[in-house]
């Protein structure tokens, strides 16, 4: 048979793209009467700050006279884990034609918040403020998030017929079936291309793959089309019969013909084959046979925004390095020296990927762990104390409650060392080893150490890596200051597989190190966006190798066949 190089390829189960498109959803109730005859007509403009200006992105339709209004027009932005994305939203009683400026429309209220923060809640309200902050009334507004890159995956097809029509005089037909996906303009795409099945008018043909892309374009409802020919070696195939389906279709008929096992093979999930030549000219005529769906098998791909809109939670503990080799805090020449004028290098580092991180937990709380410092009351070296001294809860509220407890612990501690980082690595990894009992999506931990030297617990650090690589768990360095640093790399696994000295393989890359002299002249947001980038892969290499759907689709089984992606 030709054609064998358009035969669709069974993907590879690759995680999505860590950019994702977002449609956001708006909103509003209870707006403020501008109009003295009638109500409002309110519109919503979306703003978006870029290196520190507020740009205009869009703006939603007007409704009119209305004070609860729901905007059918959709905004579409990109998302980015590792960027602190400020959106605001501003609302104007309209004047005039809907369009891009507002000066003669009436100001109603605005919000601004990030867009990490409104897909972490998938839906959020939040009060619309007047200048200077005040209250617009009871005013409010709604966004809505969803994700719209497309819950992609593969799904594996099995097809046969039965009683096909012969074409051959002396022979039975060479059957072959080509499934093609119609597009927006109508134009037909082949997908796959059968093997001919020699000689047989019940043709069983083999099962394939093929991704949801290729299939219907990540559409369940675009119109598929098959064609079922009877084989010639010269190319000039004969035209058996062919129908249209959708994905849809397929999945609910398998889905019913699974629930009834044991009925006639006639009331299995088939269609009948036609032929529109012989229809139309034999009275009497039903079909060219049946072609039925033997076999159907989905597997989803799920993305980190799949996840995190499911209720996942990104908990981020913090590590510094408080041995001596930073230099005395009270000179300054010191990396943890206090400027007030100035943040040093570890406070930098420190902010800029707190920032982004406390986006994604609903309690803004961070554990923040310091290691080899004499601490008080005893002075004895520790290598995961709690720099608020509180063994019992060594969180912080939020990005600002670590700088303040790292500022008050300073003069508290005596540095010293080693640099041992495998103590902190263990702690961390048996919160996500309890996390990971639950068998749900549920929370992913972070671990960031900031450290001015190379480790010197290599052996251990590399154990507890390996060890770590099965938990739901990341781990980013940041080197601090202008030490070598290149034997850290090997933590890095990017350039080949991280093994224990026992030589056990880590189940996969954990791990990203960072130079922040490299980084030292960027902004803090590029900095996050170097520090965070490998994060969304991590998530979904883990879930999708556990076989974890996101929360939200977890209750989901009444898909037929339907399989998380290996």
């Amino acid at each position: 048979m030709s054609g064998d190089s358009e035969r669709a390829v069974a993907p590879g189960v690759v995680p999505a793209p860590c950019a994702s498109k977002v449609e956001l959803r708006l909103s509003c109730r209870h707006l403020l009467d501008r109009d003295p005859l009638t109500k409002s007509d309110p519109s919503v403009v979306l703003l978006q700050q870029t290196q520190g200006q507020w740009l205009q992105v869009d703006r939603t339709e007007v409704v009119k006279s209305s004070l609860h209004p729901a905007f059918s027009k959709v905004f579409t932005v990109d998302y980015y884990f590792e960027e602190v994305q400020k959106l605001r939203f501003e609302v104007y009683d309209t004047h005039g034609p809907s369009g891009l400026t507002c000066q003669d429309d009436d100001f109603l209220g605005g919000m601004e918040c990030t867009l990490g923060q409104i897909v972490a809640q998938k839906k959020m309200t939040r009060p619309l403020l007047l200048r200077f902050g005040r209250n617009a009334g009871k005013s409010t507004i709604t966004v809505i998030a969803e994700d719209i890159s497309g819950n992609n995956g593969y799904v594996e097809l099995s097809f046969q017929a039965r009683k096909l029509d012969d074409k051959d005089l002396f022979s039975k037909s060479d059957p072959f079936l080509e499934l093609y996906r119609v597009n927006d303009d109508g134009s037909e795409q082949l997908v796959y291309r059968t093997e001919v099945v020699k000689n047989n008018l019940n043709p069983v043909w083999e099962p394939f793959k093929v991704s949801l892309n290729s299939l219907c374009s990540c559409e369940e409802t675009r119109p598929l089309k098959c064609l079922v020919w009877d084989y010639d070696s010269r190319g000039k195939h004969d035209f058996i019969g062919d129908f249209t389906t959708t994905f849809a279709e397929m999945q609910k008929a398998f889905e019913e013909e699974q629930q009834n096992r044991g009925l006639q093979a006639s009331d299995r999930a088939q269609w009948d084959c036609v032929n529109a030549k012989y229809k139309q000219k034999k009275r009497n005529y039903k079909n060219s046979g049946v072609v039925i769906l033997a076999d159907l098998k989905l597997h989803r791909v799920h993305s980190f925004l799949d996840y995190i809109m499911g209720g996942c939670q990104i908990h981020c503990t913090v590590a510094i390095d408080f041995t001596a080799s930073n230099g005395d805090p009270r000179n300054s020449c010191s990396l943890h020296h206090i400027n007030p004028y100035q943040p040093n290098e570890y406070l930098r580092a420190l902010v800029a990927v707190g920032e982004v991180c406390q986006d994604y937990d609903s309690d803004k709380r961070f554990s923040a762990l310091g290691f080899g410092a004499r601490i008080p009351p005893k002075y004895e070296v520790s290598h995961d104390f709690a720099i608020n001294f509180n063994p019992e809860d060594d969180e912080c509220e939020g990005i600002q409650g670590v700088v303040e407890a790292y500022q008050n612990c300073l003069p508290k501690v005596q540095l010293y060392g080693p640099t041992n980082v495998a103590p902190i690595i263990s702690k961390v990894a048996r919160m996500a080893a309890a996390e990971e009992s639950t068998g749900e999506a549920s929370q992913y931990y972070i671990l960031l150490i900031l450290t001015d030297g190379v480790v010197t617990d290599m052996s251990d650090t590399r154990e507890a890596i390996v060890r770590a690589s099965h938990l739901p768990m990341s781990v980013i360095i940041v080197g601090v200051g202008n030490a070598d640093f290149t034997d850290m790399q090997i933590l890095d696994g990017d350039d080949g597989v991280l093994r224990s000295p026992r030589g056990e393989p880590a189940l996969r890359d954990i791990v990203q190190f960072v130079p922040f002299r490299e980084l030292k002249n960027a902004s803090p947001a590029a900095l996050a966006k170097c520090v965070l980038a490998e994060v969304p892969k991590q998530v979904v290499e883990y879930y999708s190798h556990k076989e974890l759907p996101p929360r939200s689709l977890g209750a989901q089984t009444g898909e037929a066949g339907a399989s998380s992606a290996p």
